[in-house]
């Protein structure tokens, strides 16, 4: 696999190379959600369908406050291990997933 020089490449070019594979996921993701509509219709019916759309808003709530913290503390490990400092690196990552626990549980 090609590595990236994240320095010196230039920022479109690394944008489409970090974007590409999010918009996949992204789109698996939607496919699985309508099929697993189209199963759970056929075996439980409307009442079923009803009942994962109403918790769906829930488990995207909880989707974004987990990537949230994910991506703010991934910045945050990075730059720290960038000043070669991993001390910080550790108390940034724990402190991470203290909160994500911490968060979720309050859901």
């Amino acid at each position: 696999m090609k590595k990236l020089d994240l320095e010196n490449e230039k920022i479109g070019k690394l944008l489409i190379s970090f974007a590409i594979p999010c918009i996949i996921s992204m789109l698996i993701n939607s496919v699985y959600n309508i099929v697993d509509q189209i199963f759970i219709g056929q075996g439980v019916g409307t009442l079923g369908n009803a009942a994962t759309n109403v918790i769906f808003s829930l488990v995207i709530m909880c989707s974004a406050v987990a990537s949230l913290i994910g991506n703010g503390a991934a910045s945050n490990f990075s730059l720290k291990l960038g000043e070669k400092n991993l001390e910080d690196a550790k108390k940034s990552l724990g402190g991470a997933i203290t909160l994500l626990f911490q968060s979720l549980s309050q859901f």
